[in-house]
């Protein structure tokens, strides 16, 4: 048994790094070569000696040296290259004779034999053409490891093989456990690394193996002559024209999908150097993909890659089952995280193994059931894996009974179930910016700079000396700490890194504004100033004034009491409320929204920047607008005392929240007063009190205080009957913590987070939106059925809710998930009545998350069934967005189509495919946005963590992995994960499960000589103490666990 290496964290294996003597070579899949090993019965045995002795008897005494590999130990025939524990010739004229079983039938060996004789016979053309095995069906790998490290450097490749060479001979005699890969026990992540045997003809492959390790450190890679001989037109690219701005996209990146003749055995970029061999495959054609998607032969999804563990990735299954799974870069094909790509799904051999009682809330690292000491090496026990194939009769009973055989000997009564996998074979669009923010790193002797970039989703670049600071060269210690920009220009087929340039330099990592510009570049948000053909669409003069024809042609309703609530800092006002009392008992109730379409004309330079962007950008410490200041700020927002232009919703309603009567239409409205959150939270809070004229903003004189009181109050009243009658309808409502932050007012340094709180101001506010949402979605629709854009939502992935249901059963929780209705119940009425109450909610609402899908923007004319246009958290059947056009393009598309349908503005130019276009644009902004205010919180609480830590609070647990805990810090409303073998003064652990539900046990060491050690028992919802304390690198973090005081 191998003992598992340990990470940076500490406690996750890798397969990424291998000490200079361990064999390389992948854990065996196949069901066929693991039921020889593991069941050595005389009928196999029978089977191998007669298929040796007849290939002894066809072949010379060269090819028998040559030809097909055989282990003595386990006399198991060598299968294919790829997955051997043994190095063979990729030869494919081996015809082994029919070996006949008992009732002269033809035995599944000699099915199966024949079966890849034929597939060797269809393998060799491409072979011929520089394509391997390995690169032609995707290099395998234990994928229940995971990894994080980097792409090993194509630049090492040389110095490696030369090794590898020498292994060979002394891996060939081993027994078949020490071919099975190897995990290393040393924390140090940049040591030496060795490639195990591999046939001196299949290097070909060898890229294909080596772009699944971590880079070696060049002084421990012997320097070969290989190392010097890249000489010639190294960068294509590096000519091109580059007099736009470095920030812009290269239009230099490889065509998407086409194959040129570069793509096929491409050479060294220059005489000296010998053939360069093929690290990825080349694309399909245009025609051959179209042909493969029709025949279902081919799958279309956009590609997630684990941040955590890059070399997996997975696009979404057509059929809503378990995710499709590409294992490795190799398998990538150069795809970046977010990419719309084409895959072929692999064949069945070739399948990851899942275990049907893996984890239900995060995934296990490693093998369970195990006992640890840190820092101390420990046994890992056998792969369970098992691959099968049923392509004929006899081998599906064969596979039958491989798949009852337990193969662990820790658990034997476990299952396990097979996941697709895919490679790759065309990128649709590039959805990644292919940029990146990084660290240069100089390479004596080298023409160009190795740029590594802070997300490992991202390969390494190659970046040209000469884009790089003048005294790089000189004094590259200097920018060890220096963020850099970099776009990748191009990526070529035999090589394992990236080419690019250099775009920017933002300046000392670790700092607020490069850090901020980094994650604007790196999600490609355009922040630049708005040019003067932009600018010279808005009104020129100013102050600006509602022309006289406008009044004409809009309901004028400047002298309701209408009015706004938006959070203290904001200035994009595009939203009011209006709540005036009728005579019969009943409401009028008005939503008022920013008239941004009557200032943003269809097709001029405005528009389109707008349509670019797409979206506003909510940073913590700053806005990135979609529309120039002069309109978010000013002549849309609705700004009090003010006369502006709207476009109104307008209900006649009863008490209880029953809709009487509906109007749509253009107005002009003045609102009375700017209120807060908090203003009209203590206006709900205290409905008897007469507030003073001082305790809100200034307020128009015809409408006293208590009048805006008292149209507050009758709004949350009608919306605390609406928000009832929604939820009783069925509707559902994630909410996850968001952090807020207090920052100084010089500095904008972090002074200060708190969880923000979701109030009845809050939902007042979010009531009203919906409801004008939903009637604005079912009149552009009944208006414009084949060009309406809404906003559908999918349900959520019903393998992730099946496990996740099964996990919540063992935990004993009474969760539904049969409709949304019935797991918003659930969330809130089974979890308890306490302090801790609203935690465990959190951590069930995280878990709820997983299986949901994105909501999204979509033309009506685009799909077929309306069934399809539902959004499942809302439980309705048509929804949009029409409430926030100031800082959403959707929403001013659905203005234009809304006046267009009412007669009061001018018939919509836009086509249905280029509304569809404009809503794929959308929702690829607005994902963008929602990841860079992420990113945007995460910065500055890791800088207030630096600044203010270390940082005490509880935590509960949300996740249980074997060696390591996910936990919600209770005070931040962060999520980290708190790794066992970083813990001070644990003496060991152990991880164990019962059913799906994992749990650690931890054992501290005692404080003084003579008393016991402190057991702690880790499961979900348990309760710890934790510390956030700044590392060394910058922006980052770590949690700890407190040491319990006594026995838990």
């Amino acid at each position: 048994m191998d003992p598992p290496h340990q990470s940076k964290g500490g406690n996750r294996p890798r397969d990424g790094k291998r000490g200079p003597s361990q064999s390389t070579v992948p854990h065996q899949k196949d069901a066929y070569a693991r039921l020889l090993s593991q069941h050595h019965s005389s009928k196999f045995r029978s089977y191998l000696d007669q298929y040796v002795q007849q290939q002894g008897e066809e072949r010379g005494p060269s090819e028998q040296r040559q030809g097909l590999a055989y282990s003595e130990k386990q006399d198991i025939p060598q299968r294919k290259r790829d997955q051997a524990f043994i190095e063979c010739s990729d030869s494919s004229d081996f015809s082994p004779s029919p070996m006949k079983g008992k009732g002269g039938e033809e035995s599944s060996l000699s099915l199966y034999m024949d079966k890849l004789n034929s597939r060797g016979a269809l393998q060799e053309p491409e072979r011929r053409q520089g394509v391997s095995d390995k690169q032609r069906r995707g290099e395998r790998r234990d994928t229940n490891t995971s990894q994080d490290g980097d792409v090993e450097s194509g630049e090492e490749f040389a110095s490696l093989k030369q090794r590898d060479s020498q292994q060979q001979q002394q891996i060939r005699n081993k027994d078949y456990k020490d071919h099975v890969y190897k995990v290393p026990t040393s924390n140090q992540g940049n040591k030496d690394m060795s490639y195990g045997a591999s046939p001196p003809n299949a290097f070909s492959s060898f890229p294909a193996q080596a772009q699944e390790k971590k880079k070696s450190k060049k002084k421990n890679v012997p320097k070969t002559n290989a190392d010097n001989k890249r000489g010639g037109p190294m960068y294509p690219d590096f000519d091109a024209d580059m007099s736009t701005s470095p920030l812009n996209k290269s239009n230099n990146m490889q065509p998407q999908g086409v194959t040129t003749p570069s793509d096929k055995g491409k050479k060294t970029r220059g005489s000296q150097g010998g053939s360069k061999k093929q690290v990825f495959e080349a694309y399909m054609t245009t025609e051959d993909v179209s042909h493969g998607l029709k025949r279902g032969e081919l799958i279309q999804g956009s590609i997630r890659i684990n941040p955590k563990k890059y070399h997996e990735a997975f696009i979404a299954a057509p059929d809503g089952k378990r995710d499709i799974f590409l294992d490795g870069t190799a398998a990538r094909n150069r795809a970046l995280n977010g990419d719309v790509v084409v895959v072929q799904v692999l064949p069945q051999e070739q399948w990851k193994v899942v275990k049907s009682d893996s984890e239900g809330v995060s995934e296990p690292e490693t093998q369970s059931g195990r006992s640890q000491t840190p820092g101390k090496k420990t046994k890992r026990p056998p792969s369970p894996d098992v691959i099968v194939e049923a392509e004929t009769e006899a081998e599906e009973q064969l596979a039958k009974r491989v798949e009852n055989i337990s193969l662990n000997a820790t658990d034997g009564t476990k299952k396990e179930i097979l996941q697709r996998t895919a490679k790759v074979v065309y990128i649709v669009e590039q959805k990644h910016s292919r940029a990146a923010t990084g660290f240069l790193k100089f390479l004596p002797d080298k023409p160009f700079a190795m740029f590594s970039p802070v997300d490992h989703r991202v390969p390494r670049v190659n970046v040209p000396l000469p884009d790089c600071p003048h005294d790089f060269c000189s004094r590259p210690g200097d920018y060890a700490n220096i963020l850099f920009i970099v776009r990748i220009t191009s990526w070529p087929d035999d090589s394992n890194f990236a080419e690019g340039r250099l775009a920017k330099t933002l300046g000392q990592a670790g700092e607020i504004e490069p850090e901020t510009e980094g994650i604007l570049i790196e999600y490609d948000v355009d922040f630049s100033e708005f040019s003067v053909e932009v600018l010279g669409c808005l009104p020129q003069k100013l102050p600006w004034t509602i022309p006289p024809e406008e009044f004409g042609n809009r309901r004028d309703l400047r002298k309701e009491c209408i009015f706004t609530i938006d959070p203290a800092t904001a200035r994009d006002l595009d939203d009011a409320l209006s709540c005036k009392p009728l005579p019969d008992g009943n409401f009028e109730l008005g939503v008022h929204i920013a008239d941004v379409s009557y200032f943003v004309e269809e097709g001029n330079a405005l528009d389109f920047i707008a349509s670019r962007r797409a979206t506003s950008v909510y940073m913590v410490q700053k806005v990135i607008p979609m529309l120039p200041r002069l309109l978010c700020e000013e002549l849309c927002s609705l700004n009090p005392l003010t006369d502006r232009l709207t476009f109104s919703v307008i209900w006649k309603i009863t008490p209880e929240g029953k809709i009487l009567s509906e109007w749509f239409g253009r107005s002009v409205i003045r609102s009375c007063v700017k209120l807060s959150y908090d203003h009209a939270q203590s206006m709900i809070e205290a409905p008897d009190k007469l507030f003073q004229a001082d305790e809100l903003p200034p307020c128009a004189a015809e409408h006293p205080v208590d009048e805006i009181h008292q149209a507050v109050l009758n709004l949350h009243s009608i919306a605390k009957r609406l928000r009832a009658q929604r939820f009783q309808g069925g509707a559902l409502r994630l909410d996850q913590l968001k952090l807020s932050f207090t920052l100084d007012r010089e500095t904008s340094m972090p002074q200060g987070c708190y969880v923000y709180q979701y109030r009845d101001s809050n939902k007042l506010v979010e009531e009203f939106m919906l409801l004008a949402n939903m009637a604005t979605a079912h009149q552009i629709y009944r208006s414009f059925p084949n060009k309406a854009l809404l906003r559908r939502h999918p349900p959520p992935q019903t393998k992730m809710v099946d496990d996740l249901q099964e996990f919540c059963d063992q935990m004993g929780l009474n969760i539904d998930f049969s409709t949304a209705g019935t797991l918003h119940k659930s969330l809130n009425e089974t979890l308890g009545d306490d302090e801790y109450t609203s935690a465990r909610k959190e951590v069930l609402t995280h878990m709820c998350s997983r299986p949901m899908q994105m909501a999204m923007y979509f033309c009506t004319g685009v799909l077929k069934e309306e069934l399809l246009f539902r959004h499942y958290a809302l439980n309705v059947p048509f929804y949009t967005h029409f409430t926030s056009p100031i800082r959403r393009y959707a929403d001013v598309i659905v203005h234009r189509l809304l006046a267009a349908s009412l007669g009061c503005g001018p018939h919509l130019e836009l086509k249905g495919e280029e509304v569809q276009k404009q809503a794929s644009h959308c929702n690829d902004k607005k994902t963008a946005s929602k990841r860079v205010q992420e990113l945007s919180s995460e910065l500055f609480f890791s800088v207030f963590v630096k600044e203010s830590g270390p940082l005490d609070s509880e935590a509960m647990v949300m996740g249980i992995l074997d060696q390591a805990f996910d936990v919600l810090v209770l005070r931040y409303g962060v999520q980290k994960r708190i790794y066992c073998k970083g813990l001070h003064g644990l003496e060991t652990f152990h991880f164990h499960k019962v059913g799906k539900r994992g749990e650690l046990t931890l054992v501290w060491a005692a404080e003084e000589p003579g008393k016991p050690s402190v057991r702690q028992e880790i499961s979900i919802f348990s309760l710890v103490d934790v510390q956030l304390r700044a590392d060394g690198a910058p922006m980052k973090y770590s949690a700890v666990i407190k040491r319990p005081i006594e026995t838990v």
